[in-house]
């Protein structure tokens, strides 16, 4: 089966990004794959320092046991002034080639203004860097705030549907990707 390990953007408990990484990573469900969510605010990750050990926190070695068991990577993150979250950016460089190359990875970002695609071809550079592999569907969430109900659920079918295709292709990725490995 395959495995695959959300990582939310944003810290902001109930965040967008959050919400949106959820509807995803069900969908991956439903899609036959393994997942989990690897939720940034119930770890105590330092700021990365340029070195590979990390001996005071113990959950960076959770994040990367974590990251290097999955087949795939499910990353939603808000745009913060034309670009991917710092949480991200940190996790990310927490690891290395060990834990990131040829991984398969599903992007998904939200904006409080217009739709754009800053972040998302952002992470795909930082991607192609680590040797990952970055499946063409991707979501962008323009005017985030007002596409969420109450409950957490897109209110927009069509955004729903490219969710949810992203969420399908992200596992098929990945299958393809582990029987040729």
């Amino acid at each position: 089966m395959v495995k695959v390990v959300g990582l939310c953007g944003s810290l902001r408990p109930g965040s967008h990004a959050e919400k949106a990484l959820l509807l995803a990573l069900a969908a991956a469900a439903g899609a036959g794959a393994q997942v989990e969510y690897l939720d940034f605010k119930a770890l105590n990750l330092p700021f990365c320092d340029g070195g590979d050990a990390y001996p005071d926190h113990p959950d960076v070695e959770v994040l990367k046991r974590k990251v290097k068991e999955a087949d795939a990577l499910l990353i939603a993150t808000p745009e913060y002034h034309g670009s991917f979250s710092g949480v991200i950016k940190n996790a990310l460089d927490l690891m290395s080639f060990e834990e990131l190359s040829d991984k398969v990875f599903g992007l998904v970002s939200v904006l409080g203004g217009g739709q754009n695609n800053n972040a998302l071809n952002d992470l795909r550079t930082v991607a192609r860097w680590v040797h990952a592999w970055v499946v063409p569907e991707q979501v962008a969430i323009g005017q985030a705030w007002k596409q969420f109900d109450a409950e957490g659920n897109l209110t927009d079918p069509k955004l729903k549907d490219r969710l949810d295709k992203l969420a399908h292709a992200l596992v098929k990725a990945a299958r393809m990707l582990r029987t040729t490995a």
